[in-house]
């Protein structure tokens, strides 16, 4: 196959985008087109950018990628450039005026025109087919886009729209096609998964939906990202608690703990509604690990906001938290407020908070050393294999580390491992049996 029949698709941002990225892939493939992932081996004379454009960190590597590959192009080493997603479908004329080089742009939502720009056509039958980027055994389900909520902060809903959920028929027929491919581990994301059916079903269905995942034969695990605390649909509690290949983990943000600050990131929940869904959550679903992430440095955060928000993570104890500081976003409502927090103070708070987060973990750890846990193994590298508790999502937390020495594993399989040590946020343990 020559270069010419080859496409690089580059993911950048979320996971959200790697969906986007695999439907088109798969589509590419249908097209008679060889499609691979690697930013950083680039085989193809064709390259599709998909962009992320939520904060300027992210911005800003977008760019630095599309101007790494105009490069190429200029040494006539790639011949086209497309550049979709949410940086494109934000700031499409910009882009075309700023970096003219680029073949085509397209927005967020139109990347199915590459396939027809390209001289083919688009394989409905085939829609909800993904060319993996992922280990063959874990994949992402995407069940909605946009969101209703409308935080001060975010830039997500300007870019995005408002929340569509998908049909539920539609997202099991996807869930069927990965597993008849070898996905065993589903990661059920959305920008609001709190949110889920109500524009389709006219309530909150995401515990239904979960149940009828969770009914396909072949899912062993399947785990839940970015639920948003209000309004926090309940009934999926009893789902998780009921259901085996349900996993005890939910992925969910809330910010900050501060009445104020939570008022003025328009959170539309207070801090003792707050602890009450937090107090709820770990006595209906016993062992649950939660994940949330927090944000310092919003206009206006005071010290005493910011011991708050400290308080709050040493009496919650998450067992998997990020941070990151405040950075402003045009056309948000934040964005009329004074960014009034130095870059120093945001650094040094975030580095506070993380380094309570570090002690907590590592407490957190200790407690599990001669636990067992079921663990899926991911990769092998170096002197260990790495793999995950049904309480890790694949990226973003910490992994368990198995000797080589001590066992010989199969990629995507699962193994009852117990826990004899820690390093860091991560275990390390030894096998028992498959």
């Amino acid at each position: 196959m020559s270069v010419q029949s080859c496409i690089d698709v580059i993911n950048m941002g979320c996971s959200k985008n790697l969906v986007d990225s695999e439907l088109l892939a798969r589509q590419l493939e249908l097209a008679g087109y060889k499609v691979s992932f690697d930013p950083d081996k680039p085989k193809a004379k064709i390259v599709v950018i998909n962009t992320c454009g939520f904060i300027g960190d992210a911005k800003e590597e977008s760019i630095e990628e599309i101007l790494k590959f105009v490069e190429a192009k200029k040494k006539k080493k790639i011949d086209k450039i497309f550049v979709m997603g949410c940086l494109a479908e934000r700031y499409k004329k910009d882009l075309e005026q700023e970096i003219p080089e680029v073949d085509k742009y397209y927005g967020k939502f139109a990347w199915k025109e590459i396939i027809a720009d390209l001289g083919h056509q688009y394989e409905k039958s085939c829609s909800v087919q993904h060319k993996l980027s992922t280990p063959s055994h874990y994949a992402y389900v995407k069940i909605s886009e946009g969101c209703n909520r409308r935080c001060a902060y975010c830039a997500i809903p300007i870019i995005t729209g408002k929340h569509i959920s998908r049909p539920m028929e539609e997202i099991v027929s996807e869930v069927e096609w990965l597993v008849s491919q070898g996905v065993k581990e589903i990661q059920v994301i959305a920008q609001d998964l709190s949110y889920y059916g109500k524009d389709l079903y006219g309530e909150y269905s995401i515990a239904k939906l979960v149940e009828k995942i969770s009914d396909v034969k072949g899912v062993e695990w399947i785990r839940l990202h970015y639920a948003y605390p209000t309004d926090f649909p309940y009934d999926l509690l009893r789902v998780m608690r009921e259901r085996d290949n349900v996993c005890k983990y939910l992925d969910l943000a809330f910010q900050h703990i501060d009445d104020k600050v939570l008022k003025d990131m328009r959170r539309h929940i207070t801090s003792e509604e707050t602890y009450r869904l937090i107090q709820r959550i770990r006595e209906e679903v016993p062992g649950i690990h939660l994940r949330t992430t927090l944000m310092v440095g919003f206009p206006g955060e005071t010290e005493t906001q910011f011991e708050n928000l400290l308080a709050f993570v040493q009496k919650t104890r998450f067992e998997r938290m990020g941070a990151f500081q405040y950075c402003e976003e045009e056309g948000t409502p934040a964005a009329k407020l004074k960014d009034d927090v130095s870059p120093e103070d945001k650094a040094n708070r975030q580095e506070r908070l993380m380094n309570l987060q570090e002690g907590i973990a590592e407490e957190l750890n200790h407690s599990k050393i001669g636990q067992t846990y079921k663990v899926i193994i991911d990769r092998k590298e170096g002197d260990y294999y790495y793999g995950r508790t049904e309480f890790d999502s694949p990226e973003v937390d910490p992994e368990v580390l198995i000797p080589i020495e001590n066992a010989e594993l199969k990629i995507g399989n699962f193994y009852f491992v117990k826990i004899i040590d820690y390093e860091y946020f991560d275990l390390i343990g030894e096998i028992i049996s498959e």
